[in-house]
């Protein structure tokens, strides 16, 4: 096994308590931004759809498991994050990805989607609008997501030399 197959494994549980600690810190009326999803569409987008799909499976059952939620919340969604996200994956276009902006939009886009699905499955207020639901616990967490990966598209390196 190749040490850039476990790389993202050994960066994850760092992450992870940095996700868990300090992210609340600086969360805005209870939006934070997701550094896993960020970590997982990062290596979905450098390896293909189905590594993308096991790592979301693997981040997201840690992740229940560590975090105290409900198990298989995380795990459905970054399994979701992580298959969408690797429909963006072409080999030709790594560094293009990581170079422009469109590494943001992706993770906007799986964000939200990210963001809906977990309050789909872990809400259980009735009295939620679908709109409320849809806007502060999708949209507004996804924007503050994206927003946090413009740091990764201005210090990518600008040419690789692998």
């Amino acid at each position: 096994m190749k040490f850039e197959q476990i790389k993202p494994l050994i960066l994850f549980f760092p992450i992870l308590l940095v996700q868990i600690f300090f992210i609340p810190l600086i969360s805005i009326e209870g939006i934070a931004p997701d550094l896993i999803l960020m970590l997982l569409v990062f290596y979905t987008l450098k390896n293909g759809q189905l590594y993308g799909t096991i790592l979301g499976f693997i981040f997201g059952l840690f992740f229940d498991f560590i975090s105290g939620g409900i198990i298989g919340s995380m795990m459905f969604s970054k399994t979701l994050s992580g298959f969408l996200a690797g429909y963006f994956f072409n080999e030709n276009k790594i560094d293009l990805h990581f170079n422009s902006f469109s590494y943001p939009l992706i993770v906007l886009l799986v964000s939200i989607i990210d963001s809906i699905t977990i309050s789909l499955v872990t809400s259980f207020d009735i009295n939620t609008n679908i709109v409320t639901l849809f806007f502060y616990q999708g949209l507004l967490p996804g924007i503050y997501t994206s927003a946090l990966c413009f740091f990764i598209t201005f210090f990518y390196p600008k040419r690789s030399y692998i």
